[in-house]
């Protein structure tokens, strides 16, 4: 999965409005799938954080949600706030210092 994808992936997923089906429509993952790649490329406490907001909201699926859509943006966003971004980079998880790369 190319970098661009799993950023937007994450975004997505952050998005109190974009239901899980939506990101399924896009790249073809589950909410399970979606899970996990939270899971496995956020901090643990940023992650918590998420599971907790997204579960059992409404919004995130859309068969739950009054205003069922599809909704979703383009992958190319433009971003008019650079706080945004550091905001979204502070959720990343990052590897140790020392660690080779995989």
């Amino acid at each position: 999965m190319e970098s661009e994808d799993l950023d937007r992936i994450i975004e997505m997923a952050w998005e109190d409005r974009t239901s899980f089906e939506a990101i399924a429509y896009q790249f073809n993952l589950s909410e399970q799938d979606v899970i996990s790649l939270m899971r496995k490329n956020m901090k643990a406490s940023s992650f918590k954080l998420w599971r907790k907001r997204v579960s059992g909201r409404k919004t995130k699926h859309s068969t739950r949600s009054p205003e069922a859509k599809i909704r979703f943006k383009s992958k190319i966003t433009v971003r008019s706030n650079t706080n945004q971004a550091k905001i979204h980079d502070s959720h990343v998880a990052r590897p140790k210092k020392g660690v080779a790369d995989e």
